[in-house]
């Protein structure tokens, strides 16, 4: 008798599929704060869940930049307190607090290196954020300040140190000047397109603000316990203030997984002739005022010999150039952000030209109030560029792209990575101007020089501007 064997069941069931992960809803926090979905052009979730998302993100990162962009400026008041006194002939009269006797050129040798950094290292820190998230790259660069901050609790204490040292040390605040541009790329991912200039305006000014209290606050603690305890103090003031940031950013921050992606879409971006030309006109805003905010209390100090003014009032020219930023991006969203930019450069032009006639008149009066129009000019400026950059992207990409939605989402990533690109190469202003006011300085014995050569380059970028942005007729009309 034979058997006959039945295939078992299960062999010949389809097979067993496991079960799809859950989808979460946009706006929904998952582990380690990471959002999967994200949509802000989507009006009934921004107005339902994204906009408060969106702003909580925003606050925290303003303050998290705001400490990034005051430990990037505090050697713009210490090496104001450092400088020696000299007499005509170059010869030292009397020192500077705890020793120091830096002359004009290294103290503005300083205040270039400190910014040249902070413009190099805006480069990896854009893409940090694809590669991290933004809020953990928030923590990492909030402690990261850590270094600059004790350097020089410990250097200023030391002037026997090689100069060499001292501008080691001062490179090292150039980590927060990187912060700016991981702050704005992140942020760029959470507004949609009509409040983008808003947004970024906030969130910009938020942390260029930081230069003005930090030249603020500075002198002040510098006249704490004497001024010796006082300078190394100055380092010491932000420790507690870094920590803070870090904490809330780890608390109340969150990543997006549209912002998480290859970094390729940045590198993407630097094949588009527009991201340079917007760093060229980013250099002329932002590099202005970052190298004028940097260089305004030195340049009262040796123009005028009025240290009280530079200490006292040198953070003037930092806090409006702040407060008009957002004012430049409300205005590009309603005039557009090229009609805005043509009309900062002209107007910083003419604030050029008063500044020139204030140092020949040698009126401070005059020279103050022209570099008080200056800075809010290039504050202005600042908001509108920075305005110009995601609306020349979705022109890009409506041009380029198939209209699909990963489409739309390479060329929102490559709008992002352009920011830092733009940032990082606009920085280098920070890095240039003080040079160029040293060499004009000690080649001509005045500043003149430097300032008409700065005259010429706006009205150059204006020129520019309107060419490329604004005439009728251009592919890339008033974006």
């Amino acid at each position: 008798m034979s058997t006959t064997v039945t295939p078992a069941a299960a062999s010949t069931a389809p097979p067993a599929t496991a079960p799809a992960a859950p989808t979460l809803e946009p706006g929904v926090v998952g582990p380690g704060r990471w959002i999967e979905h994200w949509d802000p052009q989507d009006e009934g979730f921004w107005a339902s869940r994204g906009r408060a998302i969106a702003r909580r993100n925003l606050v925290f990162s303003i303050l998290a930049e705001h400490i990034g962009f005051s430990v990037w400026m505090l050697w713009s008041i210490v090496v104001v307190a450092m400088s020696g006194t000299f007499d005509a002939t170059g010869a030292l009269v009397a020192t500077g607090a705890n020793g120091w006797a830096l002359t004009a050129g290294q103290a503005l040798t300083v205040l270039a290196v400190a910014s040249g950094v902070g413009a190099v290292l805006r480069i990896p820190y854009t893409f940090a954020v694809p590669i991290f998230g933004g809020r953990n790259w928030t923590v990492v660069s909030a402690l990261l300040l850590l270094v600059p901050t004790l350097g020089l609790f410990w250097v200023v204490q030391h002037p026997g140190l090689p100069f060499w040292v001292l501008l080691l040390v001062a490179g090292t605040a150039g980590f927060g000047g990187g912060n700016f541009a991981s702050s704005m790329a992140n942020i760029s991912f959470f507004y949609p397109e009509k409040e983008k200039g808003w947004a970024l305006g906030l969130n910009a000014a938020g942390g260029n603000i930081g230069v003005a209290v930090a030249q603020k606050a500075v002198p002040l603690v510098i006249g704490l316990g004497g001024v010796a305890a006082g300078l190394a103090n100055a380092g010491l003031l932000y420790v507690p203030l870094a920590i803070t940031s870090a904490v809330l950013a780890y608390k109340f921050m969150d990543n997006l997984r549209d912002a998480k992606a290859d970094p390729g879409p940045t590198a993407r971006a630097t094949r588009h002739l527009h991201t340079w030309l917007m760093a060229l006109l980013y250099i002329g805003t932002f590099g202005s005022f970052i190298g004028y905010s940097a260089a305004f209390p030195t340049l009262l100090k040796v123009v005028f010999e009025r240290p009280d003014i530079a200490l006292g009032y040198g953070f003037l020219g930092a806090l409006v150039g702040s407060v008009s930023r957002p004012l430049g991006g409300r205005l590009s969203d309603r005039l557009g952000g090229s009609v805005v930019t043509v009309g900062a450069f002209l107007v910083m032009a003419v604030a050029g030209v008063v500044a020139v006639l204030g140092v020949q008149a040698k009126s401070l009066p005059l020279f103050f109030a022209s570099f008080m129009v200056l800075f809010v000019a290039t504050g202005v400026g600042n908001g509108s560029t920075y305005r110009m950059i995601p609306a020349i992207f979705t022109r890009l990409g409506a041009r380029d792209g198939d209209g699909g939605g990963d489409s739309t989402l390479e060329f929102k990533r490559r709008a992002a990575g352009a920011v830092g690109i733009i940032s990082a190469v606009g920085a280098f202003g920070g890095f240039v101007i003080p040079f160029v006011y040293k060499f004009a300085k000690e080649e001509y014995g005045s500043i003149v020089p430097a300032l008409q050569v700065y005259i010429g380059v706006f009205v150059l970028l204006a020129v520019l501007t309107w060419a490329v942005y604004l005439r009728r007729g251009a592919t890339m009309a008033k974006v």
